[in-house]
């Protein structure tokens, strides 16, 4: 699964002595694995957690129990708690979460190809991607591991790609 844009963020943590660590719903561990692909990505991948049920999010991610409750688990809110608490948890400096309704049916009142990204970075720094993909549930997935990896590059490489504080 390894892609050049998974390459290139590898590199781009290298080069600015950083690393990374996800948090996956939708994506079932697919990021963790572009990620992994490459030769040398143990310089700056730290590690992952595929947290697929709602629960998990709040045990092993500190994502607010009465935010899931109110919002359900695919929201903005969600992912943004979701990067912080693993960038916590793997100690890194970047974390970089994924959640959102891959199908057949819709989640959380959100239609089938809601996608929310988030990357948290040091000083609480957050940057945040909101997607509607199309396509088969492997095409939104495959999707997703993309737009993520894009918004990470975007924060560590700025002029590459935009993002919003």
């Amino acid at each position: 699964m390894s892609t050049p844009l998974a390459a290139g963020v590898l590199a781009l943590l290298v080069r600015r002595r950083a690393t990374a660590a996800v948090a996956e719903s939708l994506t079932g561990g697919l990021i963790g694995a572009a990620l992994t692909t490459p030769a040398g990505a143990s310089a700056a991948f730290r590690g992952g957690v595929i947290a697929y049920a709602t629960d998990l999010k709040a045990r092993l991610l500190g994502v607010p129990e009465d935010l899931l409750d109110r919002e359900g688990a695919v929201h903005p809110e969600v992912a943004a708690a979701m990067a912080a608490g693993v960038r916590r948890l793997a100690g890194a400096t970047y974390g970089l979460a994924v959640t959102g309704v891959a199908g057949p049916d819709p989640q959380d009142g959100k239609p089938v190809g809601t996608v929310y990204i988030a990357v948290a970075g040091p000083d609480q720094a957050f940057w945040r991607r909101e997607v509607l993909l199309s396509g088969s549930r492997e095409e939104i997935r495959k999707g997703t591991v993309r737009e993520g990896l894009d918004l990470l590059r975007g924060v560590l490489e700025p002029e590459v790609g935009e993002h919003s504080g």
